[in-house]
């Protein structure tokens, strides 16, 4: 979908602040020039970078006042910190908005509640069933993209504050009791009043996730930083997620929209990480390499079916020695057969079909114990390559891209390993244990295989979110009193975000637009984050009202003329709790017209300059989600 800025009057007033926008900045430019050129000639030491040039200039365009002697110090030559927000409108005293261009978006209809535009059950229902493909992402047309905002069910409270948001929920926000009956007997989950009760339990672990992690740990490292990454593949309500946070170890846990009805959703309700997907006819969103960890308790997926592709798939996000866990059918079939309904015959011969893909991917079985059954991808492709020189099935992949994640269908192929010179090398790189690993320079920057990308840009990053970060502690003042849980960057680059947040309680979806010009979603989770491809003229594979604060740093750049900006901001609304905040960082023209929609959506915002001075031609929108709720359906 291409902009068409043409005819209205509205968007002929927009291109006219544009131009005068740009004139803002012109004059602004000549302004520094001449400040350089005369006040610091000969008189005091020139400014040492770029950013304090910005602090220490106060040139108010188009104002006659003096510089403003809260942001440029008379004591030093040196510049002080900005206590207060710098205030683009006060600098520049341009109107961002006004009434006659306001357009209006209207609440939708209550039966949209629980939307999910890329996986609602009507459209998917038309759908191939074969391989589960009416249960993948099929986005609505064009012409069937909504024009409304996504309501909050009545009475929809503020969600419980982690890590008590672990254990409870409130039951207005997700109304559905369905798993609490079907699930009764195994705990998943429990109606008590006005709330849920998360107890911990699940199908393969009736004493709990806590005592099912403590027994795959007296298998597994768990506890030493080695395994920090993991995805949990039909995660129901996502409790072994929940509970391996408190070992540092944080899973991107997933299950389709299906008859277990708003599974995921209690998930992020719980402020645990997870998203809508399964495996399908195709690949994972997620690149090659990634995980420490995969699990399946009792996840029903035929991971023998298709010439073993699905476990092939999870070779792929596999790390060079990662560990897969298996519970529930067909593990210790010798003692279930009669509870899981089915023979003995037929459980042996998944379970035997599962263990020849397992050795065909040259995977060792590291041990059976109890309900658990544990296997290890080797660290390198030595051994194998000339293993499948023999049995030649599956063969090794000879695609490029590894990493290719979206809309990508999956292979009966062995990803490649990176080559390694020796049978003790790991693949692509060792990482540092956690968190060392977090500010450690990934194994994919080292090598050089991320074209543009080097050392030194990432050391850059750091610290430049470092002091981004401290920043939003003043113009976001509930980020570190435990306001924010679930949080999204929609254009996470390095993942330097989610390293600078990493002190506070919240987690971070890093999400790598599939159209960036270099792909660094690998490289996030070598720093033991997670996160997921995107699309975002498309919606994202979540739930309504999912998210507390949203990062956008240059997105509507990269999609102002790809997409109707507007569709992007109204999927945020959807995903965006109520009171949720965002952060946009972008240059002034298209923070501008972003605002000019988000009035419409009943959002608070205000243009700030950036933390570097009023003279960064890149500005920042603080935008809040208003509280409001949907009508209850009358009674007849």
């Amino acid at each position: 979908m291409g902009k068409d800025y043409s005819g209205s009057p509205k968007l002929q007033l927009l291109e006219l602040k544009r131009k005068r926008i740009t004139w803002v900045l012109v004059v602004s430019g000549l302004c520094v020039f001449f400040y350089v050129l005369g006040a610091w000639q000969g008189t005091s030491r020139a400014p040492s970078s770029q950013s304090e040039l910005y602090s220490r200039v106060g040139c108010d365009v188009g104002s006659t006042e003096k510089t403003n002697t809260d942001q440029v110090s008379t004591s030093s030559s040196y510049p002080q910190p900005v206590s207060d927000p710098l205030d683009f409108e006060s600098h520049h005293q341009l109107e961002v908005n006004s009434s006659e261009e306001l357009q209006k978006f209207p609440p939708c209809d209550m039966s949209y509640s629980e939307y999910t535009p890329c996986q609602d059950p009507r459209r998917g229902r038309k759908f191939d069933r074969n391989m589960l493909k009416y249960r993948e992402r099929h986005c609505p047309k064009k012409e069937e993209l909504l024009r409304c905002l996504i309501p909050a069910p009545p009475n929809y409270k503020t969600p419980f504050k982690w890590p008590q948001s672990r254990d409870y929920a409130w039951y207005a926000n997700i109304p559905h009791k369905e798993l609490s009956i079907e699930k009764a007997i195994q705990n998943w989950i429990q109606v008590e009043g006005d709330r849920f009760r998360f107890p911990g339990g699940g199908t393969m672990f009736p004493r709990g996730a806590d005592a099912y992690i403590d027994d795959i740990n007296e298998l597994i490292p768990l506890n030493n930083g080695t395994i920090r990454t993991a995805v949990d593949t039909g995660c129901g309500v996502a409790s072994w997620g929940a509970y391996l946070l408190k070992r540092d170890i944080i899973a991107m846990s997933f299950a389709p929209r299906d008859t277990h009805e708003a599974q995921v959703w209690f998930a992020l309700e719980r402020g645990v990480p997870a998203m809508i997907g399964i495996m399908g006819s195709q690949r994972l969103p997620y690149p090659a390499r990634a995980f420490d960890m995969a699990h399946c308790s009792r996840c029903l997926i035929p991971w023998f079916s298709n010439d073993g592709m699905y476990l092939i798939e999870v070779d792929r996000i596999l790390r060079p020695g990662g560990y897969w866990v298996l519970s529930g059918p067909p593990i210790r079939w010798k003692k279930y057969w009669r509870g899981w309904e089915r023979t003995k015959e037929d459980l042996k011969q998944e379970q035997d079909s599962i263990e020849d893909v397992a050795k065909r991917l040259c995977w060792k079985k590291v041990i059976e114990k109890g309900d658990l059954s544990v296997w290890q991808k080797p660290f390198n492709h030595i051994e194998c390559i000339e293993k499948n020189k023999i049995s030649r099935t599956p063969h090794i992949c000879k695609s490029d891209n590894a990493d290719a994640a979206w809309y990508n269908d999956m292979e009966t192929c062995i990803t490649p390993l990176p080559e390694v010179s020796n049978p003790d090398e790991i693949a692509g790189g060792k990482l540092e244990k956690w968190p060392e690993r977090a500010f450690a320079v990934p194994p994919r920057i080292r090598s050089g295989s991320i074209p543009g990308v080097t050392v030194e840009k990432f050391q850059e990053d750091i610290e430049l979110w470092k002091g981004r970060v401290a920043h939003y502690k003043h113009i976001v003042s509930q980020l570190h009193q435990g306001r924010y849980r679930n949080v999204m960057d929609m254009n996470a680059y390095f993942g330097g975000f989610a390293a600078a947040l990493m002190k506070y309680p919240v987690w971070v979806m890093n999400v790598v637009p599939e159209n960036s010009d270099v792909d660094t979603l690998g490289l996030i989770y070598e720093r033991g984050f997670i996160g997921a491809y995107q699309d975002w003229c498309e919606a994202f594979s979540t739930y309504p009202r999912t998210y507390d604060l949203i990062h956008a740093g240059g997105v509507f750049s990269l999609y102002q003329d790809r997409c109707d900006i507007s569709y992007i901001l109204l999927e945020m609304d959807r995903i965006l709790r109520p009171e949720g905040t965002v952060i946009f960082r972008d240059v002034v023209e298209v923070l501008v017209k972003i605002k000019s929609i988000t009035d419409g959506m009943r959002w608070e915002s205000r243009i700030m300059d950036h933390e570097s001075g009023p003279f960064n031609p890149e500005k920042i929108l603080l935008a809040t989600k208003s509280y409001w709720t949907g009508e209850a359906k009358q009674q007849r």
